[in-house]
């Protein structure tokens, strides 16, 4: 029987490790790269971040498989077995630019359950993680069910691309939110925005999309808070395809659904 407690301490310590080897990294030159737009970078850490955990995690069983968004895990097509789901650097633009509000985001799920969830705000030096089922830490303080609040007071996670003309969603859709909400905030790492609805510092988070290794670790944080997590339409987020992302503690989560995106019809 896999002990999960055994290997969430190592996913700990080699987190730590990774975090500690990125700060280390902030003082020589990046190499910076572009992948799908100019906005969408990569530099030699993400790569390096990503090579050291599969090296680790392949060390420690060979049959674990992996998914990286930097592409040397392995490619899959099912859920089944045991399967560790990595963002080595989330927010590598802020990585790059600012230096901090960036995360590592790890995840591992055996036949599509989740086992175990970690955020490393690195720079913050803030450790969120989660056995499902025995509850979400932030450090080592226990998290506590996310309260609900009306929209009128709800601080909402959402990039102002959203609200202006874009290619994945009608701005006109969400206007209305912003107006209605106390305010939004965007951090430019979905990893941390997760984190923080999970702590409570935001009360909801939506974007159009993202990769499972974007929300898989913040999914598992969120729902072992009584949150709520879905795509945009309401169905379940896929942990093999790119989806759109609704989470937020459950009254706030309902009011968005009902209330702002019954027109919405995207992924």
């Amino acid at each position: 029987m896999t002990n999960w407690t055994n290997i969430a301490q190592a996913a700990k310590e080699w987190v730590l490790e990774a975090g500690q080897r990125i700060r280390e990294s902030l003082d020589e030159e990046l190499l910076v790269e572009t992948k799908s737009d100019a906005n969408d970078l990569v530099t030699n850490i993400d790569r390096e971040t990503e090579k050291y955990f599969i090296e680790k995690i392949k060390d420690y069983n060979p049959d674990y498989k992996i998914m990286g968004e930097e592409g040397f895990g392995d490619q899959l097509d099912s859920l089944d077995g045991v399967i560790w789901i990595l963002d080595p650097i989330d927010g590598t633009m802020n990585f790059v630019h600012q230096k901090r509000n960036f995360a590592i985001s790890l995840a591992v799920y055996e036949n599509g359950e989740g086992r175990l969830g970690i955020i490393y705000d690195v720079m913050a030096d803030d450790f969120y993680h989660v056995l499902p089922g025995n509850g979400a830490f932030l450090n080592d303080v226990r998290l506590k069910r996310l309260n609900n609040v009306p929209i009128e007071k709800a601080i909402i996670g959402l990039n102002a691309t959203w609200i202006t003309p874009n290619k994945r969603i009608d701005y006109q859709i969400l206007s209305p939110l912003v107006k209605a909400v106390r305010g939004t905030r965007s951090y430019g790492a979905a990893a941390i925005e997760l984190a923080y609805v999970a702590a409570g510092r935001l009360d909801g988070y939506i974007t159009m999309r993202l990769n499972p290794w974007d929300y898989a670790a913040g999914k598992l944080l969120v729902e072992e808070v009584g949150g709520k997590t879905s795509n945009l339409k309401g169905e379940p987020l896929s942990l093999l395809n790119p989806s759109s992302l609704l989470v937020g503690a459950p009254t706030v989560y309902e009011k968005i659904r009902e209330n702002y995106l019954k027109e919405y019809t995207g992924i």
